[in-house]
C-alpha cells in the first residue's frame, strides 16, 4: 500500500526531475504548494503532461495499480486535482483507496 507521504514524494520527485531538464533561470520552486495548473503555475502544458506521465508510471510500479490522472473524472472535479501538489496527492490517494491500494 502506498501512503499519502509516498504519493507526495512521487509528485515532488517528478517536479525535481523536470527541474533537472530546465535551465538554471527557468527552474520552478518545488514544494507542497507548487501550483501545477492555472494562472499562477510555472508549468506549461508539455511540462504538466511530462510530470503526469512520470507520476502515473511511478504509482503503477509501486502499487501494481494503473491510474489515470487525465480522465473525465479528473477533469470534471469541482476543485481541480492539478491546483497544486497537495490537491494532486489527495486525488491520487482517493484513486488508490478506491482500488484498495491507498492508505
Amino acid at each position: 500500500m502506498i501512503d499519502r507521504k509516498v504519493i507526495e514524494k512521487i509528485i515532488l520527485g517528478a517536479l525535481h526531475n523536470l527541474n533537472e531538464e530546465r535551465s538554471p533561470d527557468n527552474k520552478i520552486i518545488v514544494s507542497l504548494e507548487t501550483e501545477l495548473f492555472g494562472g499562477d503555475s510555472s508549468l506549461d502544458s508539455l511540462s504538466l503532461v511530462s510530470i503526469v506521465v512520470d507520476i502515473e508510471s511511478e504509482i503503477t510500479d509501486l502499487s501494481g495499480t494503473e491510474i489515470s490522472l487525465t480522465d473525465e473524472r479528473a477533469m470534471s472535479q469541482l476543485i481541480s486535482p492539478f491546483n497544486n501538489v497537495i490537491t494532486l496527492a489527495d486525488y491520487i490517494n482517493l484513486l488508490l483507496l478506491e482500488n484498495g491500494n491507498g492508505n
